[in-house]
């Protein structure tokens, strides 16, 4: 529906019509026919009062009966957060001092690691109280790492290179709407996709793009797995090994579009710094909703992981000496402090006590395989990578392929694609990430890139 034709059914211009608009985009999306829409909204007109409490409609309604929205009241104290390295982006810290006066929060943390993002940075970390925060979720549900230990020797980074980059350009697919022709297959097909009527909606798009990697920071590498303990169930020494970073592709983006702009129709009255912070109240159909369909975009994403992996090792012949793999882009139900939270960790990794993870740098620099400290400062979490130093705009305008290239030939790593904002000097020193959380985490191995492909854009990398 056009704002015309709103405004012909009777919404005044301004911003009730403006909450319309919005209201018919998350109709559209929950699948109302535009005849039942109309019924709706004509319906809302003629007794604003009644659609008050509508999930959708609710901003709507109070806007066309001149009824005031909710006021804004922030916590009288700003929620107690800890910060972790120094030298962040001021707009990072900023956006965790703005988090921490929502109403609803209980407790954050800033990773090493931070940088600006959309209502809460990149690293940040908040404990809410019975209410979920998409924004804070991410857009790109559950996105996670995952490594896997092959039986095949190191010398194949050089002796077989040709035949290890087949594997990886055969088995998965890059870019944004990349898909397969023929279909993956996975057990996560066989969940219930009619939690949400997004994930109802999407679940073909879904199936066509699993085992795929996207766009942006996400990669399929192969590199050099080292270890000095047992602790992996494999003897001390060198490894070759492939690392994985994708998340739940275009239906979790559709989740999280979904759900952030219903959040914003439930509370109208936050202030413009505080608007993508908005929430849904664990209790309400909504909130059910929401919390089932992140459920099912974890699992999806996992499955992306589990292909990727599962198909490499099969067209190599090889066999998984070890599997590890962990997700950020999440909420989680913990206790903290003898009080039952919501934690969300956007662009940060669970660290409980034992907990393993996966902290990469950038395409010439090592992850990092860890084990969480379970340190209560951080709500038992820690940083997800090294984190941007720039950004993409910015790295596109001043990093040249030319200095990539003789950086990543010092490493002695292989581009088979990217774009040059994700260059190596767009990114943090990940040494210097890992020194500002030992109290997180506790290093047990490391990983090393040396065949790295990115989805293509701009000019292609050259050696």
């Amino acid at each position: 529906m056009k704002k015309r034709e709103l405004i012909n059914l009777g919404i005044p211009a301004g911003d009730p019509v403006r909450l319309a608009i919005d209201a018919v985009r998350l109709l559209a999306a929950a699948g109302t026919g535009k005849n039942e829409m109309r019924r709706r909204i004509t319906a809302m007109i003629a007794d604003p009062e009644a659609f008050f409490d509508d999930p959708m409609l609710g901003s709507t309604a109070r806007a066309v009966a001149g009824a005031p929205a909710p006021g804004y009241i922030p916590r009288a104290d700003r929620a107690p957060y800890k910060q972790y390295g120094t030298n962040l982006d001021k707009n990072s810290v900023e956006q965790m001092r703005n988090a921490c006066k929502l109403p609803v929060a209980v407790r954050g943390a800033l990773m090493p690691d931070a940088h600006l993002g959309y209502g809460l940075p990149i690293g940040g970390v908040l404990a809410t109280d019975n209410v979920v925060i998409p924004y804070a979720v991410g857009v790109d549900i559950a996105c996670r790492m995952k490594l896997t230990v092959l039986d095949i020797p190191v010398t194949a980074l050089d002796q077989e290179r040709d035949r290890l980059t087949a594997a990886i350009e055969d088995e998965t697919r890059f870019g944004i709407g990349a898909a397969f022709k023929n279909k993956r297959q996975h057990t996560v097909l066989d969940d219930d996709w009619s939690v949400s009527p997004v994930t109802r909606d999407n679940k073909d798009k879904a199936w066509a793009q699993l085992g795929s990697s996207g766009s942006g920071n996400h990669f399929v590498e192969f590199g050099v797995f080292t270890v000095d303990d047992q602790r992996f169930d494999v003897g001390a020494g060198h490894y070759l090994a492939l690392l994985s970073h994708s998340g739940s592709r275009g239906t979790g983006t559709a989740v999280a579009d979904y759900y952030s702009r219903l959040a914003r129709q439930q509370h109208p009255e936050l202030p413009k710094e505080l608007k993508r912070l908005a929430w849904i109240d664990m209790d309400s159909d909504a909130g059910a909703e929401y919390w089932a369909a992140m459920q099912l975009m974890g699992k999806y994403a996992a499955a992306n992981h589990q292909c990727i992996h599962k198909h490499v090792a099969r067209n190599l012949g090889a066999e998984v000496l070890v599997d590890i793999e962990n997700h950020h882009n999440f909420a989680w139900i913990e206790i903290h402090d003898g009080s039952t939270v919501i934690v969300h960790r956007k662009g940060a990794i669970p660290a409980g006590e034992g907990v393993l993870g996966i902290i990469p740098g950038s395409m010439a620099s090592p992850a990092y395989i860890v084990e969480g400290k379970g340190d209560r400062d951080s709500l038992r979490s820690a940083s997800h990578g090294a984190g941007r130093v720039m950004s993409r705009t910015k790295a596109k305008e001043t990093l040249s392929w030319p200095e990539a290239r003789k950086l990543l030939r010092k490493q002695g790593v292989k581009l088979l694609s990217a774009g040059l904002d994700e260059a190596p000097m767009a990114y943090r020193n990940i040494d210097e990430v890992m020194a500002n959380q030992t109290d997180l985490v506790k290093v047990r191995a490391a990983f090393h890139p040396r065949l790295v492909k990115m989805a293509p854009s701009g000019d292609p990398p050259e050696d």
